[in-house]
């Protein structure tokens, strides 16, 4: 009878890991196309680069300014607060893998 609990402790620790590994957006003002294609991005960053935060923001920053124009910032961490102006339709908050925030928003 131990092996059903144990495999339902499985289940539930990848469900657990699931959860936290969606990416969750807290704001943004982006346009649909926009905000999917940037919160993939920083998904694919996130993911390639998991233990360097820099290389992260950094590959994010380049494709924005790529794709979208210059001028965009980019901060990748956790536990960080912040206060910033941007220009509208161009700013994205979200959470990634349970505790690692990524702020990306557009200022000339």
């Amino acid at each position: 009878m131990e092996e059903p609990a144990e495999g339902k402790k499985e289940e539930k620790e990848t469900d657990i890991r699931r959860l936290q590994t969606y990416p969750l957006i807290r704001h943004s003002d982006m346009n649909d196309e926009m905000r999917t294609e940037a919160m993939e991005l920083c998904v694919t960053a996130c993911e390639k680069f998991a233990n360097n935060n820099e290389n992260a923001a950094k590959m994010i920053k380049e494709s924005m300014d790529k794709k979208f124009g210059s001028s965009w910032h980019v901060i990748v961490g956790e536990g960080f607060g912040f206060e910033i102006t941007h220009e509208v339709k161009n700013i994205l908050y979200m959470f990634f893998g349970g505790n690692l925030a990524i702020m990306v928003w557009k200022c000339s």
